[in-house]
Protein backbone atom coordinates (compact mmCIF):
# COMPACT_ATOMS: atom_id res chain seq x y z
CA UNK A 1 0.00 0.00 0.00
CA UNK A 2 1.12 3.48 -0.84
CA UNK A 3 0.48 6.47 1.48
CA UNK A 4 -1.28 9.33 -0.98
CA UNK A 5 0.79 12.26 -1.88
CA UNK A 6 -1.12 15.42 -1.54
CA UNK A 7 -1.98 15.78 -5.24
CA UNK A 8 -3.61 12.24 -4.86
CA UNK A 9 -5.59 13.24 -1.89
CA UNK A 10 -6.82 16.17 -3.90
CA UNK A 11 -7.82 13.97 -7.26
CA UNK A 12 -9.44 11.93 -4.20
CA UNK A 13 -11.59 14.73 -2.93
CA UNK A 14 -12.84 15.76 -6.34
CA UNK A 15 -13.42 12.39 -7.29
CA UNK A 16 -15.61 12.00 -3.94
CA UNK A 17 -17.91 15.24 -5.05
CA UNK A 18 -17.73 13.58 -9.15
CA UNK A 19 -17.95 10.03 -8.47
CA UNK A 20 -22.13 9.85 -8.57
CA UNK A 21 -22.11 11.11 -11.85
CA UNK A 22 -18.24 10.57 -13.12
CA UNK A 23 -16.53 7.98 -11.52
CA UNK A 24 -18.62 4.27 -12.32
CA UNK A 25 -19.09 1.83 -14.25
CA UNK A 26 -21.26 3.67 -16.93
CA UNK A 27 -18.87 6.61 -17.13
CA UNK A 28 -16.06 4.78 -18.25
CA UNK A 29 -18.75 2.81 -20.48
CA UNK A 30 -19.87 5.98 -21.70
CA UNK A 31 -16.31 7.37 -22.27
CA UNK A 32 -15.49 4.65 -24.29
CA UNK A 33 -18.88 4.82 -25.96
CA UNK A 34 -18.78 8.75 -26.80
CA UNK A 35 -14.81 7.93 -28.23
CA UNK A 36 -15.88 5.64 -30.68
CA UNK A 37 -19.30 7.51 -31.63
CA UNK A 38 -16.60 10.63 -32.31
CA UNK A 39 -14.30 8.73 -34.34
CA UNK A 40 -16.90 6.75 -36.51
CA UNK A 41 -18.93 9.69 -36.95
CA UNK A 42 -15.64 12.02 -38.39
CA UNK A 43 -14.29 9.88 -40.14
CA UNK A 44 -15.53 11.11 -43.14
CA UNK A 45 -15.11 15.07 -42.85
CA UNK A 46 -18.20 15.82 -41.30
CA UNK A 47 -18.52 19.31 -39.10
CA UNK A 48 -18.62 19.08 -35.20
CA UNK A 49 -22.20 19.99 -35.19
CA UNK A 50 -22.96 16.86 -36.93
CA UNK A 51 -20.53 14.69 -35.01
CA UNK A 52 -22.31 16.72 -31.62
CA UNK A 53 -25.75 15.78 -32.84
CA UNK A 54 -24.79 12.00 -33.76
CA UNK A 55 -23.02 11.68 -29.95
CA UNK A 56 -25.90 13.40 -28.25
CA UNK A 57 -28.90 11.08 -29.63
CA UNK A 58 -26.84 7.78 -29.52
CA UNK A 59 -25.60 8.42 -25.93
CA UNK A 60 -29.50 9.28 -25.41
CA UNK A 61 -30.71 5.91 -27.21
CA UNK A 62 -27.82 4.06 -25.20
CA UNK A 63 -28.54 5.72 -22.20
CA UNK A 64 -32.36 4.72 -22.01
CA UNK A 65 -31.79 1.58 -23.20
CA UNK A 66 -29.68 1.11 -20.17
CA UNK A 67 -31.96 2.87 -17.86
CA UNK A 68 -34.80 0.09 -18.88
CA UNK A 69 -32.64 -2.88 -18.88
CA UNK A 70 -31.55 -1.64 -15.21
CA UNK A 71 -35.23 -1.20 -14.40
CA UNK A 72 -36.40 -4.73 -15.94
CA UNK A 73 -33.21 -6.13 -14.14
CA UNK A 74 -33.66 -4.64 -10.56
CA UNK A 75 -37.53 -5.56 -11.09
CA UNK A 76 -36.67 -9.60 -11.76
CA UNK A 77 -34.56 -9.70 -8.87
CA UNK A 78 -37.11 -10.42 -6.24
CA UNK A 79 -35.65 -12.69 -3.51
CA UNK A 80 -32.85 -13.05 -4.64
CA UNK A 81 -30.46 -10.68 -3.03
CA UNK A 82 -31.90 -9.82 0.25
CA UNK A 83 -35.33 -11.67 0.08
CA UNK A 84 -37.08 -8.44 0.04
CA UNK A 85 -40.53 -7.55 -2.12
CA UNK A 86 -40.88 -6.34 -5.20
CA UNK A 87 -38.63 -3.27 -4.88
CA UNK A 88 -41.40 -1.37 -6.98
CA UNK A 89 -41.40 0.22 -10.72
CA UNK A 90 -40.86 3.97 -9.45
CA UNK A 91 -38.15 2.35 -6.83
CA UNK A 92 -36.48 0.22 -9.61
CA UNK A 93 -36.41 3.35 -12.56
CA UNK A 94 -34.59 5.34 -9.88
CA UNK A 95 -32.11 3.20 -8.79
CA UNK A 96 -31.15 2.10 -12.70
CA UNK A 97 -31.01 6.09 -13.35
CA UNK A 98 -28.62 7.10 -10.55
CA UNK A 99 -26.64 4.07 -11.85
CA UNK A 100 -26.65 4.83 -15.63
CA UNK A 101 -25.97 8.88 -14.72
CA UNK A 102 -22.64 8.39 -15.50
CA UNK A 103 -23.40 7.81 -19.18
CA UNK A 104 -24.36 10.73 -19.56
CA UNK A 105 -22.21 12.74 -17.78
CA UNK A 106 -19.21 10.87 -19.96
CA UNK A 107 -20.54 12.82 -22.43
CA UNK A 108 -20.55 16.12 -21.21
CA UNK A 109 -16.60 17.32 -21.91
CA UNK A 110 -16.49 16.15 -25.24
CA UNK A 111 -19.99 17.50 -26.49
CA UNK A 112 -18.88 21.09 -25.14
CA UNK A 113 -15.79 20.61 -26.93
CA UNK A 114 -17.67 19.94 -30.16
CA UNK A 115 -20.08 22.85 -29.08
CA UNK A 116 -16.91 24.99 -29.09
CA UNK A 117 -16.57 23.91 -32.74
CA UNK A 118 -19.98 24.55 -33.57
CA UNK A 119 -19.56 28.73 -32.07
CA UNK A 120 -16.44 28.79 -34.26
CA UNK A 121 -14.53 29.19 -31.37
CA UNK A 122 -12.38 26.49 -32.73
CA UNK A 123 -12.07 25.23 -35.82
CA UNK A 124 -14.25 21.94 -36.56
CA UNK A 125 -11.11 19.48 -36.77
CA UNK A 126 -9.69 20.76 -33.64
CA UNK A 127 -12.94 20.81 -31.88
CA UNK A 128 -13.33 16.89 -33.11
CA UNK A 129 -9.45 15.88 -32.19
CA UNK A 130 -9.53 17.46 -28.62
CA UNK A 131 -12.92 15.66 -27.97
CA UNK A 132 -11.27 12.66 -29.46
CA UNK A 133 -8.25 12.84 -27.13
CA UNK A 134 -10.27 13.99 -24.01
CA UNK A 135 -11.87 10.24 -23.64
CA UNK A 136 -8.60 9.51 -23.27
CA UNK A 137 -7.86 11.96 -20.74
CA UNK A 138 -10.95 11.15 -19.05
CA UNK A 139 -10.42 7.24 -19.24
CA UNK A 140 -6.47 7.55 -17.97
CA UNK A 141 -8.08 9.43 -14.73
CA UNK A 142 -10.36 7.15 -14.37
CA UNK A 143 -8.20 3.97 -14.48
CA UNK A 144 -5.44 6.23 -12.23
CA UNK A 145 -8.04 7.02 -10.03
CA UNK A 146 -9.53 3.20 -9.64
CA UNK A 147 -6.14 2.20 -8.50
CA UNK A 148 -5.52 4.75 -6.46
CA UNK A 149 -8.51 4.15 -3.94
CA UNK A 150 -7.11 1.04 -4.30
CA UNK A 151 -4.43 1.63 -2.20
CA UNK A 152 -1.82 0.92 -5.72
CA UNK A 153 2.00 1.60 -5.51
CA UNK A 154 2.58 3.99 -8.40
CA UNK A 155 3.68 2.17 -10.89
CA UNK A 156 0.47 0.00 -10.88
CA UNK A 157 -1.79 3.26 -10.74
CA UNK A 158 -0.01 4.77 -14.14
CA UNK A 159 -0.53 1.62 -15.43
CA UNK A 160 -4.01 1.21 -14.87
CA UNK A 161 -4.45 4.58 -16.02
CA UNK A 162 -2.46 3.48 -19.41
CA UNK A 163 -4.49 0.04 -19.86
CA UNK A 164 -7.45 2.36 -19.36
CA UNK A 165 -6.89 4.97 -21.76
CA UNK A 166 -5.79 2.43 -23.99
CA UNK A 167 -9.54 1.96 -24.97
CA UNK A 168 -10.11 5.38 -26.13
CA UNK A 169 -6.41 4.91 -28.23
CA UNK A 170 -8.21 2.41 -29.95
CA UNK A 171 -10.24 4.96 -31.28
CA UNK A 172 -7.64 7.76 -31.96
CA UNK A 173 -5.74 5.18 -34.01
CA UNK A 174 -9.56 4.24 -35.89
CA UNK A 175 -9.80 7.40 -36.79
CA UNK A 176 -6.32 7.73 -38.46
CA UNK A 177 -6.84 4.96 -40.16
CA UNK A 178 -10.22 5.69 -41.76
CA UNK A 179 -9.48 8.93 -42.50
Amino acid sequence: MSTPSAADRSILRMHRVLRPGFGTEAAVYGTILVSGLVAVSSAHGETSGVVLLTVAITVLVFWGAHVYSGTVARLAEVGEVHDEAHPGLRRAFGQSVRHSFGMLSAAAIPCLVLAAGILKVVPDVVAIDIALWSGVVILALLGYVAFLRRGSAFWVRILGALVTASFGVVFVLLKAFVH
